[in-house]
């Protein structure tokens, strides 16, 4: 089995600090290609997170599972999803 290349979308939870947010998920990310801003409205960033992750049954289901389990972590969405060749 190869690897897949996740996008993930994070939103905040309500208070939190967004540099506590970036440094909680690239913590417990695992192998992370790319962080990006995303505004949102009203001064709100979502997290963009690019991922590296084995091609596994289950997918995204675990990280997702993982990041989401964050105090600093509102939501947790897939974006986008490629294998690497």
């Amino acid at each position: 089995m190869g690897d897949v290349v996740a996008v993930l979308k994070l939103m905040p939870a309500e208070d939190v600090e967004f540099e506590k947010l970036k440094a909680a998920a690239i913590a417990v990310a695992g192998k992370v290609d790319k962080v990006e801003e995303e505004p949102i409205a009203f001064g709100i960033k979502a997290l963009k997170l690019t991922v590296v992750i084995p091609d596994s049954e289950g997918g995204t289901e675990k990280l997702e599972e993982t990041l989401g389990a964050l105090p600093e972590v509102g939501d947790v969405q897939v974006v986008d999803l490629a294998r690497l060749m």
